[in-house]
């Protein structure tokens, strides 16, 4: 990923935040099928390294954990928010005519290496972390004590665990840091009036750490 030091997110604590806000990636591999992409939810364990582990699983019957090998390096992309942005929205173009529309975007990529894991106890791990996170703000979370053990076993039994240790993780804000301070205002400022509430307030609250309004 292409990355200028001013949209260049290196803390790790930031972008493991990202993983587990925004906790649904995008799975590349390059098996022996050649380039895949599969969209999972998946379970960051912040202290399993460096850079942490990341758990998930895949049905049985979806072909990329047979064309894995342990070892194999794979990415992980997640993305917390983006937002297109007019350049009618920056106050210089309305005196200057020099600036176009371009994509705002906030992401982390995760570069490791995997191990097919299909044994019970780690896929049942993998899929109670997963059920505790995401139903702990449902008023009644459900979980897996809801259904018969026979009912869960059946389900576990059709899906394999992946685990990848992450070995490089490359975080990129794209907030229109390269422009004046007043023009990020006024673009955050469109996309808040717009509804458009994630990158509005990222752009919002970098402007504001940057200076007065007018400045660069």
């Amino acid at each position: 990923m292409y990355t200028p030091s001013y949209f260049e997110e290196t803390r790790v604590g930031v972008l493991h935040d990202l993983i587990e806000r925004h906790s649904l990636g995008v799975l590349v591999t390059h098996g022996g099928g050649g380039l895949d992409a599969n969209h999972l939810p998946f379970d960051l364990q912040r202290d399993g390294g460096p850079l942490g582990v990341l758990h998930c699983h895949v049905a049985r019957v979806n072909p990329v954990w047979r064309e894995l090998s342990d070892g194999d390096e794979v990415l992980v992309v997640f993305r917390a928010g983006e937002a297109y942005i007019s350049p009618n929205w920056y106050p210089s173009k309305h005196e200057r005519h020099k600036q176009v529309p371009t994509w705002n975007y906030i992401v982390a990529h995760a570069h490791g290496k995997v191990t097919i894991r299909d044994n019970a106890e780690y896929i049942r791990g993998v899929v109670e972390r997963l059920t505790c996170r995401h139903e702990a703000s449902q008023a009644i979370p459900w979980s897996m004590s809801d259904s018969s053990e026979s009912f869960i076993n059946t389900l576990l039994q059709g899906i394999v665990g992946i685990e990848i240790q992450v070995t490089r993780l490359i975080g990129k804000s794209k907030l229109s840091q390269n422009k004046e301070v007043r023009d990020i205002l006024g673009a955050g400022e469109a996309l808040q009036a717009l509804g458009e509430q994630h990158i509005s307030a990222a752009m919002l609250d970098h402007a504001r750490t940057m200076g007065e309004p007018g400045t660069t």
